[in-house]
């Protein structure tokens, strides 16, 4: 069965990839129609979601950053479509890196790194960076059930010179590159919501107590490697911008949590310029009765 869905999917996804832009937006903007209005794809969680995080917000505004959202929603769902088509030179066009030059220092020291980002802006278009960077660019994902589809995720990511570890081999696979001088820059999507555990973190997220992702830190502390936050937003339609921000370069010598603090502090900052760009779709406080 999943291979039919797939054979059936593959053509129309063929064709998506290679409308031009203009057109391309304008499919987004009928999807978008149909989830939104005629779906209502998870609005009870996106509302529960932007209630808790904006609780001084009145229902316009609320309603506002929605609409909004779910435009952001479908537009970067396809654009992952697109990325099957895109050329190197439309990709560099379309998602723009303010200041390489951050990580190219920790890449001059033949060190790994890990970028720490939110579902924020599009997190998916990072996978260019494999065309700045002399490390190979790793996504750390949750396979899809399909394998059909899983395996054309990992053809489009290296397409874009990036490729992808399962969440759950990151750790072995990160440290056997390490141990083989194999230098990477790896992706970590750290604003999941852990289950809690008797030693889970918690701490303020938009103002809720919630438990949060430590993994990238405690391994980058483990193995001492550098750590930097990537601030992407969103310039206009079908644009976007990544800046790089240090979280350190000296994991070990930092006090336990202090580095998830520094992203949740970053990402916090970042949603609240603009809570349109950030993927309300997820659950991110159902634990939050539970400290």
């Amino acid at each position: 069965m999943n291979a039919i869905i797939y054979y059936i999917s593959f053509p129309f996804l063929w064709i998506v990839s290679r409308l031009p832009f203009w057109i391309f937006y304008i499919l987004s903007d009928i999807l978008c129609f149909i989830v939104y209005r005629i779906v209502g794809y998870r609005k009870k969680i996106v509302r529960s979601n932007l209630r808790l995080a904006f609780p001084n917000y009145n229902k316009r505004k609320l309603l506002q950053i929605e609409r909004k959202f779910y435009s952001h929603l479908c537009d970067v769902f396809i654009e992952v479509i697109k990325s099957m088509g895109m050329s190197k030179r439309e990709m560099l066009k379309r998602f723009n890196i303010k200041n390489i030059e951050t990580i190219m220092t920790i890449e001059n020291q033949k060190r790994s790194f890990f970028i720490m980002c939110g579902h924020y802006g599009s997190w998916e278009w990072m996978m260019s960076l494999g065309y700045h960077t002399k490390n190979t660019t790793y996504g750390i994902y949750t396979p899809i059930r399909n394998q059909y589809f899983d395996n054309l995720i990992k053809k489009i990511r290296g397409r874009h010179n990036a490729y992808v570890i399962p969440q759950r081999m990151a750790t072995k696979n990160i440290k056997e590159n390490e141990k083989q001088n194999i230098r990477g820059a790896y992706g970590f999507a750290s604003d999941q919501s852990p289950r809690p555990k008797q030693l889970t973190y918690w701490r303020s997220f938009l103002g809720i107590n919630v438990p949060v992702y430590t993994g990238a830190e405690r391994l980058a502390r483990e193995l001492n490697i550098p750590i930097v936050f990537v601030k992407i937003k969103r310039v206009k339609r079908g644009y976007y911008e990544a800046e790089f921000i240090l979280l350190t370069d000296k994991p070990k010598s930092q006090p336990e949590n202090a580095i998830t603090d520094k992203f949740t502090e970053l990402l916090q900052e970042q949603i609240r310029e603009d809570p349109t760009q950030y993927f309300w779709t997820h659950k991110r406080f159902k634990y939050m009765k539970k400290n």
